[in-house]
C-alpha cells in the first residue's frame, strides 16, 4: 500500500471540487431533452474535438495500453497509427456529413432513417449492452488502482468513483461530461509526460530501453527488435508478441476494429454531433487525431518501462514496487514471468488463496493492468504522485462518463420513446434520462466484476467491440455506399456477423488460456498465440459474415426508393461546403496533415 501526503490528497479534492463545480454550474443550461443529451448543438470544434479523443482516453486506454505495451512492446502502438487514425480521417471527411446532416440524435437513429426500427432496435440494445461493459472496465481498473495504492476495498472504491461520475452526469448531463473531458484531456497529458521522462532517464532513455528490451526479447524466444520495432517482425505470428501476422493485424485491428469503432460508436460520434456546425462536427476527429497519433508516448512507454526498470530505482526504493514481485516465483516462472522478475510487473494474484495465478501450463500469470500504477508509486514523489492519481482518476471519469452519456442518450430515445413511452412530453424524456443516468452506472458496477477475470482489460475491450462494431461497421459501408441495401438486408446481416462472432471465438481459444469466458466452450477447434490474435480474427469472421449476408438479403428485397435516401446515402447526398476562409480549418486539409503524420511514425519505429 502506498502512503500519500497532505499534498497529494489535496491535488485530488482540488480536481473533484471541480468536476463537481462545473456539473452544478452547467445545470442551470439544461432545459430540453436536447439540451442534455446533444449539448444543444453548440460546442466548439476545438472544445469537442478534445472530448472526442478524451471520452476515448479512459481507463482502459491509460491501464490497458500500458498493460499492452508491458506485455506486447512498441507493435502496441498499431491501436493508434493504423488503428485510429485512418479511421478518424475516414469518420470526419466522410461520415459525420450523414451523422450530422440527418439530424440524428444517436447512432441508431440513423439506422432508423436508413434502414427500419428492427435495424435501430437491434443496434440499440447492442450497444446499450456495450457501453455498460466498457463503463465497467473503467470502475474495475480504478477499483484495483484504489485498492492497491490507497489500501481502500475494492467494493469502497468502484462505488466512490460511480458516485462521483453518476454526480455530475446527472447534473449538467453531455456538457458537463464534455467540459469535464477537456479538463481531464490536460490532466493526463501533464500528469503522464513527467512519468516517461522520469523512467527513460532511469534507464537511459530509448537507447537504455531498447537495449533491456532485447534481452526480455530474446529469453522469451523473439529477436532481440520484436519488443521496439512495430513491423518488422509482423511477417509470422510466432515472431512477435502480439501473437498475430500482417494480415491479421491490418484487416482485424486495421479495418474491421478500427473503422467499427471510431465509425459507427456512438460514445465518440456523439461528441461531433455536439458541435455548433456542419464543418466543426468534420473537424472534430481530425483535431483529435493530431493528439491520438502522441499517445502512444504517454500511455504505452511506461508499460514499457515497467518490465525492465529495476525494483530498487525510483524514490520508493525497498517500496511497493520491489515486494510486488515476490524472488520467490522466479524458480517457477514462465521464461515471460522470470524475464519481468527484474521488472516491476507483479503477478495476478487469486482473490480467495492469494497466490500467484497460473494459466493452463502452470506458468504464472502477470498483472500487466498494474504496469502503469506500479510505475507511479515507483518513481513519483510526494505532490507529484497525487498529480498523477488524479490524472488515472481523470482518465477513469472520463471513459465512464463517456459511456454513461452514450447509454443514456440511446436508452432514453431509441429504446424508451420508440418502444415504451412514445409520444410523451419533452420533460419526461428529460427526467428519463436522468433515471437512465442512475441505472447505467449501477448496472456498470455489476459489469466491474466481470472484467477481473481478465488480466488486461484492453484485451477484453477488443472482443467486446469485436461482437459488436466489428459486424454494425459492415452495415454502415453497405448502408451509406450502397443505396441498394435493405432494412431486411441491415438487420439479417447484424444479426448473423454478432452470431458468427460468438461462434467463432466459442471454437477457439488463446494458448494458455482455460475454456470459459476467453473462448472454446462450443468446443476447441483451432488455439490462437494470443488473446489478441483470437479477437483480431473474432472482428473478421463478424465483419465478413455481416458484409456477405447483408448483400445477399438486400438482392433478395425491394430497396427503397432514392428519393427516400437523399441525405442519407453517398451519392444521393449534396456535399457539405466548408464555412471557413482559413486553410489549416478545412477538414480535407487537416486529413493531409493527420495521415502523413501517421505515415512518418510507422516509418521511424517500423
Amino acid at each position: 500500500m502506498t502512503t500519500l501526503h497532505g499534498i497529494d490528497y489535496a491535488v485530488m479534492l482540488l480536481y473533484f471540487g471541480f468536476v463537481l463545480g462545473i456539473g452544478a454550474m452547467l445545470r442551470r443550461y439544461v432545459h430540453t431533452s436536447e439540451d442534455f443529451f446533444l449539448s444543444g448543438r453548440s460546442i466548439p470544434a476545438w472544445v469537442t474535438g478534445l472530448a472526442f479523443i478524451s471520452a476515448n482516453l479512459g481507463a482502459q486506454e491509460v491501464i490497458g495500453m500500458g498493460a499492452s505495451g508491458a506485455k506486447y512492446g512498441i507493435a502496441t502502438s498499431h491501436f493508434y497509427w493504423i488503428g485510429a487514425i485512418p479511421a478518424m480521417v475516414f469518420v470526419g471527411l466522410f461520415m459525420m456529413p450523414f451523422y450530422y446532416g440527418s439530424r440524428a440524435r444517436s447512432v441508431p437513429e440513423y439506422l432508423k432513417l436508413r434502414f427500419d426500427e428492427k435495424t435501430r432496435g437491434l443496434n440499440a440494445i447492442s450497444f446499450a449492452v456495450m457501453t455498460v461493459f466498457s463503463s465497467g472496465i473503467s470502475l474495475y481498473a480504478m477499483g484495483k488502482l484504489l485498492n492497491l495504492l490507497l489500501g481502500w476495498s475494492f467494493d469502497l472504491s468502484i462505488l466512490v468513483a460511480a458516485g462521483i461520475v453518476l454526480a455530475y452526469i446527472f447534473l449538467g448531463g453531455l456538457t458537463s461530461a464534455i467540459y469535464n473531458e477537456v479538463l481531464q484531456f490536460f490532466l493526463i497529458v501533464f500528469g503522464f509526460a513527467p512519468l516517461v521522462f522520469l523512467g527513460l532517464r532511469d534507464v537511459g532513455g530509448w537507447p537504455g530501453l531498447a537495449g533491456r528490451l532485447a534481452g526480455v526479447a530474446t529469453t522469451n524466444g523473439y529477436a532481440p527488435g520484436a519488443y521496439t520495432q512495430s513491423w518488422r517482425f509482423m511477417g509470422s505470428a510466432s515472431a512477435n508478441p502480439v501473437g498475430v501476422e500482417w494480415f491479421g493485424l491490418v484487416m482485424g485491428l486495421g479495418f474491421v476494429l478500427s473503422f467499427g469503432y471510431w465509425c459507427t460508436d456512438f460514445l465518440v460520434v456523439q461528441r461531433a454531433m455536439a458541435a455548433n456546425s456542419m464543418t466543426a462536427a468534420r473537424r472534430t476527429p481530425l483535431i483529435a487525431a493530431v493528439p491520438k497519433m502522441l499517445f502512444p508516448f504517454l500511455v504505452i512507454v511506461p508499460g514499457m518501462l515497467a518490465l525492465v526498470v529495476s525494483p530498487t530505482s525510483g524514490v520508493r526504493q525497498g517500496g511497493p514496487a520491489v515486494t510486488a514481485s515476490p524472488p520467490s516465483l522466479t524458480s517457477q516462472t514462465s521464461p515471460t514471468s522470470a524475464a519481468s522478475a527484474a521488472g516491476i510487473v507483479p503477478p495476478k494474484r487469486d482473490a480467495r488463496t492469494g497466490e500467484p495465478l497460473r494459466d493452463a501450463h502452470g506458468h504464472v500469470v502477470l498483472d500487466y493492468d498494474l504496469a502503469t500504477p506500479m510505475m507511479l508509486v515507483h518513481f513519483f514523489p510526494a505532490g507529484l504522485l497525487g498529480l498523477g492519481l488524479t490524472a488515472l482518476l481523470a482518465s477513469f471519469m472520463s471513459g465512464m462518463a463517456g459511456n454513461v452519456t452514450a447509454f443514456n442518450t440511446v436508452w432514453t430515445y431509441d429504446l424508451y420513446q420508440s418502444y415504451v413511452r412514445p409520444g410523451a412530453p419533452d420533460a419526461h424524456y428529460l427526467a428519463m434520462g436522468r433515471l437512465a443516468t442512475v441505472f447505467g452506472v449501477a448496472i456498470s458496477v455489476a459489469a466491474a466484476y466481470v472484467a477481473a477475470s481478465f488480466n488486461n482489460i484492453m484485451d477484453f475491450l477488443q472482443l467486446v467491440f469485436a461482437f459488436v462494431n466489428a459486424p454494425l461497421f459492415a452495415t454502415f459501408a453497405l448502408g451509406m455506399f450502397w443505396k441498394r441495401a435493405t432494412g431486411h438486408g441491415a438487420f439479417t446481416g447484424l444479426l448473423a456477423g454478432t452470431l458468427a462472432a460468438a461462434i467463432h471465438h466459442g471454437l477457439s481459444l488463446p494458448a494458455g488460456a482455460a475454456v470459459g469466458v476467453k473462448g472454446g466452450y462450443f468446443g476447441i477447434v483451432t488455439i490462437y498465440p494470443s488473446e489478441l490474435a483470437q479477437t483480431f480474427w473474432t472482428a473478421i469472421v463478424a465483419w465478413l459474415t455481416c458484409f456477405g449476408v447483408t448483400i445477399v438479403m438486400s438482392l433478395a428485397t425491394r430497396p427503397r426508393p432514392p428519393d427516400e435516401l437523399r441525405g442519407l446515402v453517398y451519392g444521393l447526398t449534396a456535399k457539405p461546403i466548408d464555412d471557413v476562409t482559413r486553410w489549416y480549418e478545412r477538414p480535407a486539409t487537416l486529413a493531409l496533415v493527420v495521415l502523413a503524420g501517421a505515415v512518418v511514425l510507422n516509418v521511424i519505429f517500423f
